[in-house]
């Protein structure tokens, strides 16, 4: 007898105007469209399962995306474009091994906070199953850096003018140096396949036959809510991510990536668009949000928003930036604009994303802050606690949300399965209540069965029916958890 399918039961493409006035969320929002019968994300150009289907170790986490190591600094490295534009200028290189790489700098007011960010949430959002670039701390010598003859630097309005070593020393004058001269960027290397464009998170692409699951219905790109959330990436908008068409072999297929982590965790940018600490309103308002606005205007400013009483370690660890977890509540969070798939995000696609949040240990939450290469301790080990602490928050809150009974299996004559709230010690369950039915998978008809009852272990005898198909409806009971009562449908083929 094979387990086929569980199912829980529950009563410019980013633009700030588009996203705030002219996108409103079905009702009833729909079920995520791309799930297979157990309520997983089958591995796609868009997905792969990791470390929420499988153990990672400390190694394969830590190397993350990471093929080359990053660019070759041992030997000049030539600079094939530049740009001013953005949040932060920087400049395209190539390295000894003809590998192609993006490089952005911290600021000289702030070394170590963006690049140390966009490192450290790489390796997360790989280990989830995103598609991410492989980023790197990289330490260049201003005197290893050539510029190629056919240079250019794209400035304001879009403007190319040729790219002179006048104009890499003023980029260069504006960050921080380490006492050895050298300068720290983070490298990203340039994506396999030919760009052609961000993806929105509402509908679908005209130019990809693949593409057939409207964005927004996606439960990847629902449940990165949950993602966003924990590292605090606010700007996780159409802008950061990229589309790439990619052949392998005589197969072709648009591939589909998140990009550009600067903005998370502590790092995000001020008014004039530079990198600096994130500001106090960072994940928990719009930029623009009327119901706060109205609320400050009726009581004549005298109401004060109560996230400007969080409180932040800046400037006590300068490169964390602004980033904390007392405040912090996982459903509250907000990004710089709506986003239509985070407004349909349903209970059962934060479980799912929760869940995966759940496989990160202390350990493994540790090692990967340590990529961020910090040069205070001190600091590492706050970041690396406020995102234990954010975890925490993230897995306990919606672990409440539904009946979080998973890894169902059948043994011999029983049917197994986990209750992941306990295991995390939200409640022990005072009994699991179940009913019997046999499954007519053609019309979809269910016919009760004797077998009902309830039992206080996580595992069910399999009934004496023969039936093809079979499926159970088990709610846990629980007065402290009363929201696990809503029922989680198990399915079942019994053919071998």
């Amino acid at each position: 007898m094979s387990l086929l399918k569980t199912k829980d039961l529950r009563g410019k493409s980013d633009r700030l105007l588009e996203h705030t006035f002219f996108h409103r969320p079905e009702d009833p929002i729909p079920r995520a469209m791309n799930v297979n019968t157990l309520g997983e994300v089958p591995d796609s150009s868009w997905f792969t399962n990791r470390i929420g289907v499988r153990p990672m170790s400390l190694e394969e986490l830590i190397r993350g995306p990471s093929k080359t190591g990053g660019p070759d600094i041992s030997q000049p490295l030539t600079i094939i474009a530049g740009k001013s534009v953005g949040i932060t200028p920087g400049f395209t290189l190539q390295d000894s091994r003809g590998d192609t790489y993006f490089i952005k700098f911290d600021p000289r007011a702030h070394p170590n906070l963006s690049t140390s960010a966009d490192v450290i949430v790489t390796k997360f959002l790989y280990a989830f199953g995103y598609n991410v670039p492989e980023n790197y701390v990289a330490y260049l010598q201003p005197a290893y850096l050539r510029i190629g003859p056919a240079t250019q630097v794209t400035v304001e309005g879009g403007k190319k003018v040729p790219m002179t070593r006048e104009y890499l020393e003023e980029i260069l004058s504006s960050t921080s140096r380490l006492p050895n001269g050298s300068i720290r960027a983070v490298a990203s290397r340039q994506l396999r396949g030919e760009p052609i464009g961000p993806f929105k998170f509402q509908g679908t692409r005209g130019d990809d036959a693949n593409d057939i699951f409207p964005h927004e219905h996606r439960r990847e790109l629902r449940g990165y809510r949950v993602f966003c959330a924990w590292l605090n990436h606010d700007d996780s908008r159409s802008l950061n991510t990229l589309d790439t068409y990619v052949s392998d072999g005589d197969r072709s297929y648009v591939k589909h990536h998140l990009i550009d982590f600067s903005s998370t965790l502590g790092s995000g940018s001020n008014p004039q668009r530079q990198i600096a600490p994130q500001n106090l309103r960072a994940g928990n308002e719009y930029i623009v949000e009327f119901k706060p606005l109205l609320k400050t205007a009726v009581w004549l400013g005298i109401w004060e928003r109560p996230w400007r009483q969080a409180n932040y370690p800046y400037p006590q660890f300068a490169e964390i930036g602004r980033l904390e977890a007392d405040f912090f509540e996982p459903h509250d969070w907000k990004p710089e604009y709506p986003n239509p798939a985070f407004d349909r995000m349903l209970p059962e696609d934060a479980l799912w994303a929760a869940k995966i949040v759940a496989q990160f240990s202390n350990e493994a939450i540790r090692a990967l802050v340590h990529l961020g290469e910090y040069s205070d301790s001190k600091a590492e080990k706050y970041l690396a606690d406020t995102l234990i602490t954010r975890r925490d928050k993230v897995v306990r809150y919606y672990f409440r949300q539904l009946n979080p009974l998973d890894r169902f299996r059948v043994v011999g004559s029983t049917l197994e399965f986990k209750n992941l709230g306990q295991e995390i010690g939200l409640a022990t369950p005072e009994a699991y209540e179940y009913e019997w039915f046999v499954f007519d998978n053609d019309s979809e008809e269910l016919t009760p069965l004797k077998e009902r009852g309830e039992t206080k272990q996580p595992s069910l005898n399999l009934p004496e029916s023969r039936a093809d198909y079979l499926m159970v409806r088990i709610r846990t009971r629980s007065r402290l958890q009363p929201l696990w009562k809503k029922s989680v449908e198990v399915y079942l083929h019994t053919a071998d």
